[in-house]
Parts: structure tokens; sequence; C-alpha cells
């Protein structure tokens, strides 16, 4: 022992053993930094109902034992919105009080796993809703952003697409041109089918009601196909060859309709052709890729790993373009975005209106820090959307940018949700169906699918 350490110990044990004092103090200060806070346990889940742009819109709050700290996540099944609430409140929020809320996967697991019976519309988005709101605590507990949480950004935000629609070919062009002056380069184009019911947009005026043997709306793949193809055309010649074309099929079509549209298709170099085919009838996308070279996505009605884990793994689309909450949240989205991602398969998740602005949130979030980011599907807010919402993500020329505060950065007015609850706005078939759809019919009234 030298000399200068032996003094040092003198002076201690003359001054009343000062430096192992301090030296026990500094041990303390580094267990409370290696602990950190205590874990937070779940006190109450809420569900927050609310449609402030006539869509309802189910949102999960989950506090926790420690003062302030709470979460939201995005529970939004808007069709169905009413059984999403039960699942919620009557089944998931007894078996999680008490239940710590910082083991995010393990939550959601054990969630998944005691219904038994699994992947279901309204389990998923049930489970989605804690599953978000989870991963808003930890971001608030931890001061960042949730995109801090994964790895941090790989990109600075998310390049986004517009709906341009019109009941003319014509309309549909001038919207598109709207679009692109705000900076966007990729447009999602659809437009009506005169004297039918068409996705996207209302029939034109031209042409005359299709006689149908049914009263409710009618439509005809056939003539949708050929109106397609036309627009593709216009689009081309008056919009040009630089800004990204998409379309959305929304399963409208038969298989082998499918396939020859999709190859139809190949002259107007789409950025992709979505859903071309239902849930049901994916073993046909098969065909498609070995006849084609349309760009393909899918998986907006997707629930299960089921559906989605043998279009990846074979590469049989280009895009996955699942609703996250559809999906169970942004735990399971995570993991398949690093499936696909091996087998170069891109990100396309669903960003409608119906999706709360949390869970658009989640979405420009895993654009961010996915390395196999494709496109984001954009709606904009509106007032009273931003009256319940604050601090919505924010829209820059054609750029969807997270926020940067902890969490999702998105608080919510619970006083401005209530001036807006369920069937606020809606009329018609959403008013006397609750919220949900109606049916679409060919001419011999047959179902189509939607």
């Amino acid at each position: 022992m030298n000399r200068r350490r032996a003094l040092q110990m003198v002076a201690a044990a003359a001054a009343g053993n000062w430096m192992t004092q301090r030296e026990a103090a500094a041990q303390q200060q580094v267990a409370r930094a290696t602990r950190g806070t205590p874990s937070p346990k779940i006190k109450d889940v809420q569900v927050i109902q609310t449609a402030p742009a006539g869509l309802r819109l189910p949102v999960v709050k989950v506090i926790t034992d420690q003062d302030g700290l709470y979460g939201y996540g995005c529970a939004c099944f808007t069709q169905r919105a009413d059984l999403v609430v039960p699942a919620v409140e009557k089944y998931l929020r007894p078996f999680l009080i008490g239940k710590p809320a910082d083991r995010i996967d393990d939550m959601w697991q054990a969630m998944y796993n005691s219904s038994y019976w699994r992947n279901g519309p309204v389990l998923n988005n049930a489970i989605s809703g804690v599953d978000q709101a989870l991963w808003d605590i930890k971001g608030r507990q931890a001061g960042m952003p949730v995109y801090q949480l994964v790895g941090g950004k790989v990109r600075e935000a998310a390049d986004c697409y517009g709906h341009a629609s019109g009941g003319e070919i014509a309309q549909v062009i001038a919207s598109a041109k709207d679009y692109m002056s705000r900076g966007f380069r990729h447009v999602r184009v659809q437009v009506g089918i005169p004297g039918m019911e068409g996705y996207g947009a209302r029939g034109g005026a031209s042409g005359t009601q299709i006689k149908a043997l049914h009263s409710g709306p009618v439509y005809e793949p056939a003539y949708y196909i050929r109106r397609a193809l036309k627009l593709f055309e216009a689009c081309r010649k008056e919009l040009g060859d630089e800004v990204e074309l998409l379309h959305d099929v929304h399963e409208r079509v038969h298989p082998t309709q499918a396939l020859g549209f999709a190859k139809d298709c190949e002259q107007f170099k789409l950025f992709f052709l979505e859903d071309v085919l239902s849930p049901e009838d994916i073993v046909w996308f098969r065909q498609i890729r070995q006849h084609c070279t349309t760009p393909l996505a899918m998986g907006e009605l997707f629930n299960s790993p089921h559906e989605w884990t043998p279009l990846i793994a074979e590469r049989l689309i280009d895009y996955i373009r699942v609703h996250v909450s559809q999906a169970g949240g942004f735990t399971p989205c995570r993991k398949m975005a690093a499936m696909a991602e091996h087998f170069s398969v891109r990100t396309a998740w669903h960003g409608p209106g119906d999706v709360s602005p949390i869970g658009h949130a989640a979405n420009a979030t895993l654009d961010v820090v996915c390395y196999n980011f494709g496109v984001q599907e954009y709606s904009p807010f509106n007032e009273r959307v931003q009256e319940v919402f604050k601090n919505c993500p924010v829209m820059k020329d054609g750029y969807l940018y997270p926020n940067d505060t902890p969490g999702w950065g998105i608080e919510v007015d619970e006083k401005a949700a209530a001036k807006y609850p369920f069937g606020y706005g809606e009329q018609g078939g959403k008013k006397s169906l609750n919220g949900g759809w109606g049916e679409v019919r060919k001419r011999d009234g047959q179902i189509i699918k939607q």
C-alpha cells in the first residue's frame, strides 16, 4: 500500500469514517440509477368512445399506479366498434389490473392466449389498444418517443400517398394534380362507374342506371375493370410518368379476372395494385405472380399470421398492407416488418380515416424505424379530430412525421371526445347499421366481396 493511500485511510478514520460514508452514498446512487423507477402496475383500463369525423374510433387508455403515468392505444375496428368496447372493459380490464405495465411482449402473449380462440378482429383490436397504450406508457416513462425505444430512425419521415377520386376521370386527374401540387409523389386513383356503386368514388353523371333484379347498390366487375384501365391510361397521359400511381381493387373481382387485370396493368407501371384478391383467395397469388410483374399489395383485412406468413415467405406480394390494430398492435406488426425485410417485402400500413391519430402515430413510427418501408397511406385530420387528439402527426410536402415528444406524443381531450359520441354524423345505412357497412350485389343479386 502506498504512503498516500495510507494517509487517506488514517484521515478518514480521524474524520469519523467520512470517506466510507461518501462511498456508501455513491453506491446507493448507483443502485437507484441501475434499478430505475419502480415498475408501474396497471391500475385501470378504459375505452374512450369518440367519432369526430363520423367514424367510430375506440381508443384504449391504460392507467398505472404511478401518478400521471398513463398511455393511449388505437383499437379501431370501426364497423364493429361497439363490440370492441366490452371486449376491453369486460375481459381485458379484469385480466390486466395489477399486472406490470412494462412487460409489453409478455402482456401481449397473455392477452392473446387468454381467450383460447384467437385471431378475430374484435379481440385483436382490443389487444392492440392495450398494446399501443403500453408502448405509450413506456415512452412517457423513458421520456422518449417510441421510435427511440426500438432503435431510432432509419429515415426522417414517411413518404405518403393521398386519395384522388371522382365520379369522372377528369375529376380524378384534377384531384391527383392537387395532391401533386402539395408535394405528394404517390397518388391513389379511383373513379366511379356510371350507373353503379364503385369503391372509392361514386358513379359519374354519364350513362344510364344499370338494370338489376334487386333494388340495392349494383356492381359488375367487368365494367369496373374496363373503367379502371381507361383511368390509368388517362392518368399517364395527363400526369406523366414521374408520379407513382396506386389503385385499390378492394377484393371485388373474381380471381381469374384479377389475373387478367393485373397483367393488363403492367403497361401503366403502377406503384402497386392493392387487394386484387380477397383473403379467402390468397392461394391465387401464386398464379398472378407467375404471369405478371405488376407490384402487388395485400393485407388490409388480415387478422392472423397464418394469412400473411405464406405471402411474405413465398415473395408472392411486394407490400404488406396490414391494418395495425387488426393484427393486434405495434408489437406483432414490428415483428411482421422484420420478417418481411428478410424476404424484401416492403410495408404499406393501412391508414384510412377510420384509424385514430394514435394509430397513425404507430404507423408513422413503424415507417421510420423499419428499413423495408415502402409507402404510407395518409388520411388528413379534420378540425374536430385535432380538437380531440392533441398533437397529431404532422404532414409536410407529402411526408408524415412522427412526434418527437415522449410515447406517441398525443394527448386525448376526453371532454372534447364526449362531444362526438359513436354515431355522430352518421346517416343512411351507417346510422341504421350502427356504424357497419351495407351490401353490394351484382345485377343478378349475388353478393360482392368488399
